[in-house]
């Protein structure tokens, strides 16, 4: 008796052990999933977007061009509209629903627009609801990238009132039909499925909850073993005991693992009504819900496009499951049966389909916000990208490197790109290299190279600056240098001839390195890498005399920022990618604002920006004036560096500036000089995107003025150059012996009337020249 006492004692020690033991061990499980569930329970990576598209009578923009972009932004045509997110073309006519979109100015909801458009230019706008016209419209921005975490998951997670109730309905009529009413695990369907699987020699059913499938993805590792299943069942109690079935099942909607993107794991259904269908959850049709909720069983087995035979027959089961809960009716589930799997092609959208941009986007996000806030915290990123300018430079870049190979039997040549706007610095668009999907070196932000001839510009601002004027003489004539080891330096033109005494405009225009040499010495070294620092190059510059004539590494992009400042009258704009960063929750952090800081004299800019249009009338861009943009007046300068390495073209209109290099990677020769080269890309490029004339501001200080040809001196009539000149200007040193040109000095005045009689006139040639 006492032995049986003693037993069943132990007994009982031995239970209220093992209940101290798994009661110590739940706690421990309950701590750990109230870290993940109560804390950040996903890293969600910052989300980048293009800029809206924004539209208004008279916009030069064609059906085709408006199409390109809403394929871009996930848009899904149709005969008929069928929600958000879609649209329709019938020739010049275009009907779309907008999706609604938070903006730092605020949320600006859905709308139904009808768009009409004749000579590539929008001539309708209007209301599609209510037919009222309209003078503005935006579309929702393109969602263009991400920055992942190292896992690269992906998901939008939804609230649970966000969540369509047959979604959550047909997941458990097919997952879990007892979710509301078992503690987290069902030991009946765990007993039924091990009986299933012992009969059929393998696994063929699965026991697991929702709630348990939960546990694994968010806390465990995929191993099968059974210490790993027992821990599961725990967390899984512990789970549904510590938190709501409700906060429990929309956990798992933007949890479950729904397919693939490349490297990007698509997570939760509202990515994948996305990835899949271009749509919004609460737009999803039963038939597409159907599909989703059957691929939860396997995503890569039932995927759409991999094996759409196996998916049919899974959406089949699902609907039919459907139908015997009540959640569809009979007619509906004939229609969801009969429907393809995917109503639009392949997702072939903008995202991360612009790598060298999002590169950009991330070096300035950097200045702010950590590396970790952007791969966890979920900001959205909204951008200067304008996706119809990035397609058109993409497209014509590639196109024109694979004709300049055919043509001169040139082999791995690459390229670069950047466009900005003019006015105020955005980067609207960025090209890394021939293939811009292909590879990690980002030439626009990474390739350092000679510039060339794109210097010049500095040099020949640092003289206007001085009191230099477009007709001032310069030399080009023969220098030597010798270097502090003794070794001679003696520069030559392109052409290996000397032109003798020429005027100052037209020795950039022809971009004479002699000239170039000789009045970057009178004027200093310092001068000119003051001027290139000024117009926004960051780094110290070694002065030696090779500097003049390009012997400076910059990457395509230093370069822009260079040229912005010129483009943008002497105001220093930082170029910028991005217009602003919000939370999560829409919240707006920080907002990239135009920031401009004037560098230098309105009236020095001007002259040198008349000098720069003239390269392109008379100098080494003139090839332009047999092209589509002759009529844009554009201003520009070709840079060609030693053996033809690299090719060189910076340009603007009044619109837009643009930088391409093209060159080797292994920096071999190319052959091909910037007007042969880089111009022609910059020239097809502008041409596509239909910018808009470049007309010079003329400052007040300015005048003009006739100078003859052979003595550069100040004339009224006769063979002689019309230029514009400074009102009062300083006086400048005499260069190489040559005498002072006589600008302060007016030629004699023979009648007001007269003057200004003259000045009119040249006035009107000049304006139609």
């Amino acid at each position: 008796m006492r032995k049986t006492i003693y037993f069943a004692g132990g007994i009982v020690l031995l239970l209220l052990a093992g209940f101290s033991l798994l009661f110590w061990y739940a706690t421990r499980l309950d701590d750990e999933i109230s870290l993940r569930f109560e804390g950040k329970r996903w890293s969600l990576p910052a989300t980048v977007y293009a800029r809206p598209l924004e539209l208004y009578l008279g916009q030069r923009l064609s059906a085709a061009m408006v199409e390109e972009e809403l394929l871009l932004s996930g848009y899904r045509q149709g005969l008929q509209l069928q929600g958000e997110g879609s649209y329709s073309r019938d020739g010049g006519l275009i009907e779309l629903i907008s999706r609604g979109f938070h903006f730092p100015s605020g949320f600006e909801p859905s709308r139904h627009l009808r768009l009409r458009f004749s000579a590539d230019s929008v001539s309708a706008l209007s209301d599609g609801r209510s037919g009222e016209e309209l003078s503005l419209a935006r579309i929702d921005p393109a969602r263009i990238g991400s920055f992942h975490p190292i896992v690269h998951e992906d998901r939008i997670v939804l609230e649970s009132q966000e969540i369509p109730p047959l979604l959550r309905q047909s997941l458990l009529v097919v997952e879990d039909q007892n979710f509301y009413r078992h503690f987290g695990i069902a030991p009946l369907a765990i007993v039924r499925a091990l009986l299933a699987n012992i009969r059929a020699g393998s696994r063929v059913q699965g026991g697991s909850t929702i709630t348990q499938q939960l546990v694994k993805n968010l806390f465990l590792t995929p191993e099968r073993t059974l210490s790993r299943k027992i821990k599961e069942a725990l967390m899984a109690v512990v789970l549904d005991w510590r938190y709501s079935k409700e906060e429990i099942l929309t956990t798992y909607l933007n949890e479950v693992f729904l397919g693939q993107d490349g490297n990007r794991a698509i997570h939760g259904f509202a990515l994948a009504g996305q990835h899949y269908f271009r749509r919004a959850l609460n737009d999803l049709s039963p038939a597409q819900i159907a599909m989703l909720v059957g691929m939860v069983k396997g995503p890569s087995l039932y995927d759409p496009r991999r094996n759409p035979e196996g998916c049919r027959q899974r959406r089949q089961l699902v609907l039919a499951r459907m139908a015997d809960a009540g959640l569809i009716d009979q007619e509906t589930f004939h229609a969801a049966t009969a429907a393809p799997l995917l109503d639009s092609a392949g997702q072939s959208g903008g995202f991360n389909r612009f790598p060298a941009f999002l590169d950009l986007v991330r070096q300035q996000l950097a200045v702010e916000y950590q590396e970790v806030d952007l791969k966890t915290d979920g900001l959205q990123v909204l951008t200067t990208l304008d996706p119809r300018l990035q397609f058109e430079a993409e497209r014509n870049l590639l196109e024109t490197i694979g004709q300049l190979e055919a043509e001169g039997r040139r082999e791995q040549l690459e390229g670069a790109m950047v466009l900005s706007n003019r006015d105020n610095g955005e980067v609207l668009a960025l090209v890394g290299g021939r293939v811009p999907q292909q590879g990690t070196f980002n030439r626009a932000l990474q390739a350092r190279r000679p510039i060339g001839s794109l210097v010049k510009p500095a040099v020949y601002l640092a003289a206007l600056a001085h009191g230099y004027g477009l007709a001032s003489p310069v030399n080009d004539t023969q220098v030597t240098l010798t270097g502090e080891n003794g070794q001679a330096w003696q520069p030559q033109n392109y052409d290996r001839r000397e032109h003798g005494t020429v005027a100052l405009y037209a020795a950039l225009a022809n971009s004479y390195n002699l000239a170039t040499v000789q009045l970057g010495l009178a004027l200093g070294l310092a001068a000119v890498t003051e001027t290139l620092q000024q117009l926004g190059f960051p780094e110290e510059i070694p002065q030696l005399p090779s500097l003049l004539l390009g012997a400076v590494a910059m990457t395509p992009f230093e370069v822009t920022q260079i040229y912005q400042t010129l483009a943008a009258d002497g105001f220093y704009t930082p170029l910028r990618a991005i217009n602003a960063v919000q939370a999560a929750d829409k919240t707006t952090l920080s907002r990239y604002g135009l920031s401009v800081e004037q560098r230098f004299p309105s009236e020095a800019i001007f002259l040198l920006n008349y000098a720069l249009q003239r390269v392109m009338d008379e100098g080494t861009g003139r090839a332009v004036l047999a092209s589509p943009l002759a009529g844009l007046r554009p201003a520009g300068k070709t840079g060609t560096t030693n053996e033809l390495r690299d090719s060189w073209f910076a340009g603007f209109t009044g619109e837009h500036l643009a930088v391409v290099w093209l060159g080797r990677d292994d920096n071999r020769p190319i052959d091909l000089t910037g007007a042969g080269g880089a111009l022609a890309v910059w020239m097809k490029v502008l041409a596509a995107i239909q910018s808009a004339p470049l007309v010079l501001t003329e400052p007040p200080g300015i005048t003009w003025q006739r100078f003859n040809r052979q003595t550069l001196r100040p004339v009224i009539l006769g063979d002689s150059l019309l230029l514009p000149v400074v009102a009062a200007p300083t006086q400048v040193p005499a260069v190489e012996g040559l005498p002072q040109p006589e600008r302060s000095r007016p030629p004699p005045a023979p009648g007001k009337g007269l003057i200004d009689s003259i000045r009119g006139l040249l006035r009107q040639t000049l304006s139609t020249q």
